[in-house]
């Protein structure tokens, strides 16, 4: 509405239900609703479209690497999005947020970095132990 443009997938192709738990990481394409529990890291590829969406039930204990996120519940690990992230009054993050756009309500709490990523700079995830971590490359200049 007003010239806005949907951009992410409305669509659910992949759901975890509310009595579900996921131990491992999770890739999928196109829409992820998330009521349930994931243990692991949650990626899609940040050329699509794909969007994942956490209930106010749902949490992630790993890292969220997608381009599209709608967050209300807790995250545990950093969330790299390439596109845009919403975080709802209820949304927790515990760990960094990568960002190229951000809408925060109030009540929404991160305990870590916000860190601005323009659109085609944002660090990919690997997997350190139990956490995700956004792989650094570091360069040197002789």
């Amino acid at each position: 509405m007003f010239g806005r443009k949907q951009q992410s997938s409305s669509v659910v192709d992949t759901l975890v239900g509310s009595k579900s738990k996921v131990n491992g990481d999770l890739h999928f394409s196109g829409g992820c609703h998330i009521d349930g529990t994931v243990k692991g890291n949650v990626n899609a590829d940040p050329d699509t479209n794909s969007a994942l969406s956490i209930s106010e039930s749902g949490s992630v204990e790993g890292g969220v690497s997608v381009p599209y996120v709608v967050l209300n519940g807790i995250v545990r690990g950093d969330v790299v999005v390439s596109q845009r992230v919403e975080l709802g009054p209820t949304a927790r993050v515990i760990g960094n947020v990568y960002y190229n756009l951000i809408e925060m309500s109030i009540g929404a709490e991160i305990n870590g970095k916000l860190v601005h990523q323009p659109e085609g700079q944002v660090p990919l995830l690997e997997k350190s132990g139990n956490e995700a971590e956004p792989h650094v490359k570091a360069v040197t200049t002789g």
